[in-house]
């Protein structure tokens, strides 16, 4: 062979290899990606490839940023699209997820139902023992895992502390299941409960059943009465794929399909924005925080109607679209809410991210 048609088939093999490459990527976006666990390696892709509205992420970033944002990720399919850092923030540098971490304990109570070490209708005092409250041992016997998870435990919320687990703060006001409040004392109560009932306790059950298999990294903290878990924005976005991909992780099932579909759908008819701590929009009516009044129309008008989310203080986001294969992370300090709860500085972005989209 002339070594000019030598060079010529050299150079053709090299160039049909690329355009192969290149349409396997394009093809490959849309399919599910999950990052390696062992590695800070994370396939991106351009937001110009999904048409999105390109001349409006300045003004995106803008916003983020007079809104006291440390962190902010869009993915879709699993592919970091947006990642913007603020304040010295890396993707290296943990943030304190706040309540948007009670969608962990969720997630960990619904593999221990699945390991056998639990099951939701089973009385919370089966793993406090008695007088973990000031109730009668009648009422107090009658409040399980499942009113934890659902907000609907019953104690009375007028005391000066709703964080507050003493057993002197955990006072009854109505019959579990019965009305809805968002008490923290109740939900907090949850990792004590697990760590009765796994044998390992909760924290290496966590690192074992979630953290491990996930390539997650962060720990928990303890602040007063509340436990804390601190980890990057990334590691929020991996819980962020689990959870679109119905808690399976690159074809390992973490989690029943049957207890994930209970998790994020309705809970209960007294608050219907929620589900087992995590938050619902699209339903025709809500209940926030800090408050007894039912709201009506959707939590996020905004936001598409199949999002979930776990959502902290602070402005702590973690939303996921299934229908659009989206996961927003937001971590950083208050954004300025104008309302108690979800619907104010929630609804504000998701405006702006619908004009990125072209919504």
């Amino acid at each position: 062979m002339k070594p000019s048609i030598l060079i010529l088939f050299i150079l053709f093999a090299f160039f049909s290899g690329c355009s192969q490459s290149d349409e396997t990527t394009e093809t490959s976006a849309t399919s599910l990606y999950f990052p390696p666990i062992d590695s800070a390696a994370w396939e991106t892709l351009s937001p110009e490839a999904l048409n999105w509205n390109t001349e409006f992420l300045p003004e995106l970033k803008t916003y983020l940023a007079e809104k006291n944002t440390d962190a902010f990720i869009i993915l879709k399919n699993g592919r970091i699209i947006v990642e913007y850092y603020f304040n010295d923030f890396t993707s290296n540098t943990p943030h304190a997820w706040n309540s948007a971490g009670k969608t962990l304990v969720a997630f960990s109570t619904g593999i221990a139902q699945q390991d056998g070490y639990l099951t939701l209708d089973d009385s919370t005092s089966e793993y406090l023992g008695p007088g973990w409250t000031t109730m009668t041992t009648q009422q107090e016997g009658e409040i399980t895992i499942w009113n934890q998870l659902t907000m609907t435990a019953g104690g009375d919320y007028n005391v000066p502390d709703t964080a507050c687990t003493d057993p002197a703060c955990l006072q009854y006001l109505n019959d579990p299941g019965t009305f809805w409040f968002y008490h923290n004392a109740f939900y907090t109560l949850l990792q004590p409960v697990l760590d009765s009932a796994i044998p390992m306790g909760f924290d290496s059950y966590f690192e074992e059943k979630l953290k491990s298999p996930t390539g997650i990294s962060g720990t928990w903290l303890q602040f007063g009465y509340n436990r804390v878990f601190f980890s990057n924005a990334r590691s929020m976005a991996r819980f962020g794929i689990l959870n679109l991909n119905r808690g399976n992780w690159d074809g390992t099932q973490l989690l029943n399909e049957t207890y994930f579909d209970q998790m994020t759908n309705t809970s209960q008819n007294l608050n219907k924005a929620y589900g087992y701590l995590w938050w619902l929009n699209g339903k025709e009516s809500y209940r926030l925080p800090q408050t007894t009044h039912e709201f009506q129309g959707k939590l996020i008008p905004n936001a598409p109607n199949d999002l979930i989310a776990g959502l902290g203080k602070d402005d702590q986001k973690l939303y996921i679209v299934p229908s659009q294969d989206l996961i927003v992370i937001r971590m950083g300090g208050n954004a300025g809410n104008p309302h108690p709860g979800p619907s104010g500085f929630d609804d504000e972005l998701w405006g702006k991210l619908s004009v990125l989209f072209n919504y």
